[in-house]
């Protein structure tokens, strides 16, 4: 379509307000209608250049300070930078609750900056149920790294290790249980450990405890996630972080690692695309939310099999 040829080329010259259209309209159908399905298509060839950095943990350690600071180094040494934040939903306009602008005030005018805060409108796991979508748009524009927080709901918030290429799992000392606040699901995805707030008490038994489970989360047969303290409201140890992140960037490029990490997030994708795709089908042909809901009560009933209705509604669009 000419409109979306016409967004795509000012999005890759450069132009903000071309990405923020194209966010929006790719945010507000979650990729499911035609005209997102064509936007991301177009700007497909022109992602996954750049390095996807997620950055998790519980609320209040940190993790937005980080991500302003790790950007800044990175705007200092000629990298473009772009920020996924992904916030709590307001409970009356559904947006993001705490949002970009103020996050990032201090960077507004960079055109070698971009920030995007986006509500989870009730996905779980810490993202937003269009963040990879967005997070390609952001990509195609040139951006050479991205930058994912996700919104800081604890232990179920582990989708952020099937999208990034690292994931840095943040913990901060004085935080009620420290390590075990984030339980083991967490802690597993973890690439690099970062201790935040350093110079408070308790960081060192904070430290202690991350080495004393990495038995457990251990996720890679080669790889063992590092530790790094920082301290994010003066940028110590941010130095020490960025390197951390370059050396594993330099690890996923040895052996086809990065290429086989990002397939096996491709085939989860691919998985979740297949299935908004038949319950799309599936509503043009007629299966609304009333007819699911009458079978759903005939089911819990006794009077239905749900294999039987599953097949006989799956029936329905097999040709299309």
């Amino acid at each position: 379509m000419p409109e979306t040829a016409a967004l795509v080329e000012r999005l890759r010259a450069g132009d903000a307000r071309a990405l923020a259209r194209a966010i929006t309209l790719v945010e507000n159908d979650a990729g499911a209608g035609e005209g997102a399905a064509a936007l991301l298509t177009a700007c497909f060839p022109y992602a996954g250049r750049g390095l996807r950095v997620g950055i998790t943990g519980a609320p209040g350690a940190g993790k937005s300070t980080l991500v302003d600071r790790l950007a800044g180094r990175w705007r200092a040494e000629g990298r473009t930078v772009g920020v996924i934040a992904v916030d709590p939903s307001s409970p009356f306009t559904g947006g993001a609750l705490l949002g970009d602008r103020i996050r990032f005030q201090d960077r507004q005018g960079d055109a070698g900056f971009y920030a995007r805060s986006m509500a989870t409108r009730g996905s779980l796991g810490g993202l937003a149920q269009a963040t990879a979508d967005v997070a390609l748009l952001i990509e195609a524009s040139g951006k050479d790294a991205l930058l994912i927080e996700t919104v800081g709901v604890g232990q179920d918030e582990v989708e952020i290790a099937r999208l990034a290429d690292i994931t840095l799992v943040v913990l901060a000392p004085g935080m009620g249980d420290d390590v075990q606040s984030l339980k083991a699901g967490v802690m597993e995805i973890a690439d690099i450990y970062v201790v935040n707030k350093a110079d408070r008490e308790g960081a060192d038994r904070v430290e202690r405890e991350i080495r004393a489970m990495q038995s457990l989360a251990q996720t890679h047969s080669e790889w063992t996630p590092p530790v790094v303290r920082t301290v994010g409201t003066t940028g110590e140890g941010v130095d020490r972080l960025a390197e951390a992140i370059a050396k594993m960037q330099a690890w996923l490029g040895q052996e086809n690692r990065l290429a086989k990490r990002r397939a096996r997030h491709w085939e989860r994708r691919l998985d979740a695309m297949l299935r908004t795709e038949l319950m799309r089908r599936a509503r043009r042909h007629g299966v609304a939310e009333d007819e699911l809901a009458r079978h759903a009560a005939r089911i819990a009933a006794g009077e239905e099999d749900p294999w039987s209705v599953a097949r006989e509604l799956a029936g329905r669009i097999v040709e299309d």
